[in-house]
């Protein structure tokens, strides 16, 4: 899978890209994902990106010409995939979402910062908006990479383990269940039985019940609407 980063901050994003799952996806080719500066496509000898609001109000606002010339020139005009504008007033990103979009080939990401951007790259050049979660970030880069990690997750071969994913908390519409590992005591707390008796079949029920019930106490708002 391809992910366009478009930001204005690129060297915020390699220090996660190169560890762990995602690391080892870049290398097996099964994930790539290309960073790009929106400010190598400004005109102006500062670089500018942003500008005071018209009518007035504080903060600035990403400019759009950047914007566009970034987008375009990389995935064309109109592009060549999904532009997605990471933005609180965006729709709300969820296990069911990341699901949609690994079905894409490819994905632009839109970072925006400061009081927003224009309204005119929502209108005329974004196709999606997402948000990560009801609160102000002071930019796009995390939830971009919070979108790439939760994605990668659900290509084929970027996990060990081919049921891992589908095992996740969300993913069920459940949360997940317990987890315990050796050493079977610690401080007088032991692993429950069910897990050291080799019944799979046991196992399964256990686990099952366990994630309805650790929803129910923690997020009984995923079992609204059950019968």
């Amino acid at each position: 899978m391809h992910f366009d980063v478009f930001t204005l901050f690129p060297e915020m994003f390699s220090a996660y890209l190169d560890e762990s799952i995602l690391k080892r996806a870049r290398e097996a080719d099964l994930l790539r994902v290309e960073l790009h500066n929106i400010r190598d496509y400004t005109t102006d000898k500062h670089h500018t990106t942003d500008d005071v609001p018209y009518g007035g109000g504080g903060g600035m606002v990403m400019k759009p010409e950047p914007i566009f010339a970034a987008v375009e020139g990389v995935l064309g005009a109109p592009p060549v995939c999904p532009v997605i504008l990471l933005t609180p007033q965006g729709r709300r990103f969820t296990q069911k979402v990341a699901e949609e979009l690994v079905q894409q080939e490819r994905l632009a990401l839109l970072c925006g910062r400061y009081e927003g951007v224009d309204e005119r790259v929502r209108q005329h050049l974004v196709t999606d908006e997402i948000s990560i979660g009801d609160y102000v970030l002071t930019g796009g880069e995390l939830p971009a990479l919070v979108m790439i990690d939760a994605i990668t997750r659900l290509i084929p071969g970027v996990l060990g383990d081919e049921n891992a994913a589908s095992n996740d908390s969300h993913a069920s519409g459940l949360l997940e269940y317990p987890h315990y590992t050796r050493p079977p005591e610690f401080r007088g707390w032991e692993v429950p039985e069910v897990l050291r008796s080799g019944n799979h079949a046991e196992i399964e029920r256990w686990r099952q019940q366990q994630s309805r019930e650790r929803t129910q106490q923690r997020r009984p708002d995923m079992l609204e609407g059950e019968e």
